[in-house]
C-alpha cells in the first residue's frame, strides 16, 4: 500500500485547477465544470457495477480506482479532499450503521 498516494493526488488535482484546459484531462474537466465532473462520476459508478457483475476482480479494482479518482476530482471542485472523507469515516468508526442513520434522521 502507498499511504502517500492520496496526498500526491490531492496536490496534483489542486495544481490542475489552475492549469490550461489544453494541458491535462483533469484541467479540462475542471474547466467544463461540475456537470461534466458529475457525469464522469456517474459513468464510473456504472462501470464499477458492471465490473462487479462480471466477477473479474482485477477489472473491478481498475474501475473502483477510476471512481475514486473522479470522486476526488469532484471533492477538489468543492474545495474538499480525501482527508475530509477519511475524517468522516474515522468519525463513524465504531458507530452502528443503524444508529448513525437514525441520528441523521432526527
Amino acid at each position: 500500500m502507498n499511504p502517500d498516494i492520496l496526498q500526491r493526488l490531492t496536490e496534483t488535482l489542486e495544481a490542475r485547477k489552475q492549469a490550461s484546459p489544453d494541458s491535462s484531462y483533469v484541467a479540462k474537466l475542471f474547466n467544463k465544470g461540475e456537470d461534466a465532473i458529475l457525469k464522469k462520476v456517474g459513468e464510473e459508478a456504472t462501470e464499477v457495477i458492471l465490473a462487479s457483475k462480471e466477477g473479474d476482480k482485477s477489472h473491478l479494482v481498475y474501475e473502483v480506482a477510476d471512481l475514486w479518482f473522479h470522486s476526488m476530482v469532484l471533492l477538489a471542485h468543492h474545495g474538499l479532499n480525501a482527508d475530509d472523507v477519511l475524517n468522516e469515516l474515522a468519525r463513524r468508526e465504531g458507530l452502528s450503521g443503524i444508529a448513525e442513520k437514525a441520528a441523521r434522521s432526527e
